[in-house]
């Protein structure tokens, strides 16, 4: 039995894992209370140097938090209580402290290196005649050691020693021989008796760029350091040491082989024979500064600095740089070449390009000025090295100078406190001369543009942001350079390219035909906006089966000279062949998003065309549909933002996958010079638009939907001539409303089931452009009302838009009961869901919903007050929006010819027409006129 000394103070400790390798430790008494920590942890530290004994313990309540390299110090032999006994208070508990306690005999050995195994990481595998040893036995008698986890504690430990020193895995195989040689345990101090011994740094003398690193010895009680005189210099140790110190000649030479072994010196062919005594050059004094000397003090070795250097914050040289044209104009060009001045200073202390090229070369990482040293960011200069080379071999123009990508270090702000006043000096200053910062200025910004007088034919006053817009586009002309005018919708995009092509054609004196491309569903629209705001220009419409071809084609240019060609995406692609050998005065694209997919073969087709400008319209944010983007800005500017699979690498997965900020703002920063776009709701344009907009959106009618409402017309024409003039005028307003059914869609004229909704969107371009309208509307975070008089189109456009897009959208009638009529306002109001439908006569009167800002009417009453009462649903008390108004009206049909009515009608008196009735007031003749279809104006 193991005597116990009668002043042994056995004490209970519970010990549980918090966290892997950290441990909560709490005494217990023997009835299960716990003790406070105050009254037993003064004896577990009572010498306990590292934590102050016990002064820096991490007590929580009444735990004791300890790691587990902190618990194998305490139970070690040079930090344990000899009148302290620690038992387990429970099984688990004791078996921690006995696995402690057993590879305790390592810990503080160079022996643990010897179980070290560096294949993955760092572990240690202990073997299995390790706990046939005596001392592990008695540790624990009878029971089973449990080799893994001793080991597993063990690895644990020491890499928590090993960072509590400053040290990571890394550094572990470069330290295993230092280890393995004495070097573990990490002592805090290595001196050999009273001897201290040190490595000391001295910079370069004055004229010289060369540091000296040598060996210095010093006695602990003063601070005069010791080197051997140069006679001696190269004496080995014993034959350089004074007299005193002989005796200890042999420590002091494997103290400094320890150091030695620890700094990468082998280029300077050092001896351990002799004191160290080298001259290094700056990169290597770098690599010393950096790496070497954290790795000495951590293992207890002095390493002695000039004090400068241990206060020496790294300093960042400033770049002050301006550019100036090489031309003598007063207005700067993109071609124009620049010429380059840097200033260089440090400290207020300007250096010539020639010195600092020199730094770099060398590589230098401290230099002296005046009397002073500083610690260069050598990176960050090669950088700027690289810079001025380039801008000065590559003769940079402002074209390539607006669109380069700065490396982001030379506009990183500084760090520094919040009061210091060199926040105003960055590190990287660019200046330009007036008329250049002027030029960027009007690209980035937009501003400043030079005025251009409107053409004088062109029948529209432009609004103050519109004329912006065509200055704009006029400006980009002039510079070559491609350009997306991204307004929201109903900014008037349209009528903005109309006055550039006006001025393309009255003042540059173009002959060349300008190309426009549209979706088919806004080809009637192109053709009587340019009727209605250019009539002076000249249009051909290349669409349908009977256009003009090939030679046909080229000779209709040649010989009328159109000034405007219109077509259709799905034209362009069948008629590449010969469109690609035009050349245009500019190729336009409206709703440009259609090419975001560049691999169809009308993308490709569009991407063989030439013209001396491209323009792209899109009212849709396309800086948040990145392919899009890419495949527009391919268009007006091919290459620019380079492959696909490059952009995709560069720009969509950082954006998209990671949301990266600084990728957004390079991405910002390299399309802002081509963009102009403007929100309806950015309160900084003042854009000052009407509280409403009427806007008439105009469709062909397909060529199924033109066959059969002229077959409709000859049938009834036939049996008109046996009715009495009572009995016509009845049937012929019985034949407007079908008609206007068809105008709608063939199916509800014919009365079929629903069938696919691709296919029933390709039957009806009113059906196809109400529909891309209202999801435009949506994808932009907006709502909408849509008015029918037809229950059919109602349920057509709710089957379109749910197939299609997953829109559900809830459709109001008259039938519809009162209480969920009043929950589908209330929802809408609230903004549950985005597009609502309602039958013209049931949403005409009594609802508030004014969360639209949008109101399309899909066919037209030929009562314009029933229209407006309908459209004050959302324009009315209460809305804060700006409301558009887009009535769809089908070319050539009667609602075209009664839209025409209403207007003159309306001019002369609007008592005239306020409800249907001076319909059936019109003379036979004018009825007639209504029916007929005109085929001139339907583009097919």
């Amino acid at each position: 039995m193991t005597n116990i000394s009668p002043f042994m103070k056995t004490i209970h400790i519970k010990v549980e894992e918090q966290q892997p390798g950290y441990y909560s430790i709490k005494a217990i008494n023997e009835d299960g209370t716990i003790i406070p920590t105050i009254i037993w942890t003064p004896k577990v530290f009572y010498r306990f140097e590292p934590n102050f004994y016990g002064l820096k313990a991490n007590v929580v309540d009444s735990e004791l938090i300890m790691s587990i390299s902190e618990l194998l110090d305490l139970l070690s032999p040079q930090f344990h209580h000899p009148f302290m006994n620690l038992v387990g208070a429970d099984s688990d508990s004791e078996s921690l402290l006995k696995n402690s306690k057993a590879i305790e005999l390592l810990w503080n050995s160079a022996a643990l290196w010897d179980y070290a195994l560096l294949d993955d990481g760092l572990s240690f595998e202990l073997p299995n005649q390790f706990a046939n040893d005596a001392t592990v036995q008695s540790i624990f008698g009878t029971q089973t050691i449990n080799l893994e986890q001793c080991s597993s504690l063990l690895t644990t430990a020491t890499i928590q020693k090993l960072a509590n020193a400053g040290l990571s895995i890394n550094d572990v195989p470069t330290l295993m021989p230092f280890f393995k040689n004495g070097g573990w345990p990490m002592n805090k101090e290595r001196s050999i008796g009273n001897i201290k011994i040190a490595l000391r740094l001295s910079e370069p003398e004055e004229t010289k760029s060369e540091w000296l690193l040598e060996t210095v010895l010093s006695s602990k009680n003063t601070s005069k350091q010791w080197t051997p005189a140069v006679r001696k210099r190269h004496l080995p140790i014993e034959r350089a040491l004074p007299e005193k110190w002989l005796p200890f000649a042999e420590d002091i030479s494997n103290l400094q082989h320890q150091m030695l072994e620890l700094l990468d010196l082998s280029k300077y062919n050092v001896s351990d024979d002799s004191f160290l005594h080298v001259y290094l050059e700056d990169a290597d004094v770098r690599k010393l500064l950096r790496d070497d000397f954290a790795k000495l003090g951590a293992l207890g070795f002095e390493v002695i600095l000039p004090a400068w250097l241990k206060e020496l914050r790294q300093t960042k040289m400033r770049v002050r740089v301006s550019a100036n044209t090489q031309t003598q104009r007063s207005v700067a060009g993109l071609d124009d070449i620049l010429s380059f001045k840097w200033q260089l200073s440090v400290n207020g202390e300007d250096i010539s390009s020639e010195e600092f090229r020199k730094i770099v070369d060398e590589k230098r990482e401290f230099i002296r000025i005046g009397n002073e040293w500083f610690r260069m960011d050598a990176e960050w200069m090669n950088e700027i090295r690289e810079l001025m080379n380039k801008a000065e071999e590559e003769n940079w123009t402002v074209r390539e100078l607006l669109f380069r990508e700065l490396p982001e270090e030379l506009t990183a702000p500084l760090e520094m406190d919040e009061e210091d006043a060199e926040r105003d000096d960055p590190l990287f200053a660019f200046e330009m001369q007036h008329s250049l910062k002027n030029y960027i200025d009007q690209l980035q910004h937009k501003k400043g543009l030079p005025e251009v007088p409107l053409p004088t034919g062109l029948q529209a006053e432009l609004r103050p942001y519109q004329q912006e817009g065509f200055e704009w586009l006029v400006f980009m002309r002039d510079q070559q350079f491609g350009a997306v005018l991204a307004d929201d919708m109903g900014l008037g995009k349209t009528v903005q390219l109309i006055s550039y092509l006006l001025h393309t054609v009255e003042g540059l004196s173009e002959e060349h035909p300008t190309l426009i491309i549209c979706p088919t569903s806004v080809l009637g629209n192109w053709q009587k906006e340019l009727a209605r705001f250019a009539p002076s220009l000249k249009v051909y419409t290349h669409y349908s089966s009977s256009r003009l071809k090939d030679e046909d084609f080229k000779n209709y240019l040649e010989n009328e000279q159109p000034n405007v060609v219109l077509t259709t995406y799905g034209t362009i692609s069948q008629d590449i062949e010969f469109l690609q050998n035009i050349d245009w005065s500019t190729v336009a694209l409206d709703e440009a998003q259609n090419i975001k997919n560049m691999q169809t073969l009308q993308s490709r087709a569009i991407r063989k065309l030439h013209g001396k400008h491209h323009i792209a319209l899109t009212g849709t944010p396309i800086e948040n549909r990145l392919s899009e983007l890419w495949a527009i800005f391919d268009f007006i500017h091919k290459g620019y933002l380079g492959s696909f699979g490059k952009f995709q690498e560069q720009f969509i997965l950082p954006i998209e996958r990671d949301e990266s900020e600084r990728h957004k703002q390079i991405l910002r920063t390299k399309i802002r010079p081509f963009l102009l776009r403007r929100t309806k709701n950015d309160p900084d344009l003042m854009l000052n638009l009407p509280d409403k907009q009427e806007t008439k959106e105009f469709c062909a009618l397909t060529s199924e939907q033109a066959a059969l409402y002229e077959g409709y017309i000859e049938d009834t024409m036939a049996q008109l001539d046996s009715m009495s003039a009572f009995e016509k005028k009845g049937r012929i307003l019985q034949m407007l409303s079908k008609l206007k059914q068809l105008c709608n869609h063939p199916a509800l004229y014919l009365k079929e089931p629903f069938d696919d909704a691709k296919t029933f969107l390709n039957r009806s371009v009113k059906l196809k452009r109400i529909v891309q309208l209202a999801v435009d509307i949506v994808e932009n975070g907006e709502q909408c009302l849509i008015f029918t008089q037809y229950i059919g189109m109602g349920h057509l456009l709710q089957h379109c838009l749910s197939e299609l897009y997953d829109i559900d959208v809830p459709f109001l009638t008259g039938s519809m009961p009162k209480h969920q009529r009043d929950r589908l306002v209330d929802g809408f109001q609230a903004g549950e869901f985005p597009i609502f439908l309602l039958s013209l006569k049931a949403g005409g009167t009594g609802l508030n919903l004014t969360a639209a800002n949008h109101v399309l009417h899909a066919d037209r009453w030929w009562n314009p007050a029933v229209e407006n009462q309908a459209t004050d649903r959302a324009y009315r008390i209460g809305q804060t929006q700006f409301v558009q108004v887009h009535k769809f009206i089908t070319i050539g049909t009667i609602e075209e010819k009664i839209d025409k009515m209403i207007e003159l009608k309306s001019a002369l008196s609007e008592e005239l027409i306020q409800s249907s009735t001076w319909l059936t007031e019109l003379q036979e003749e004018e009825l007639m006129d209504l029916l007929l279809l005109d085929t001139t104006s339907i583009g097919n």
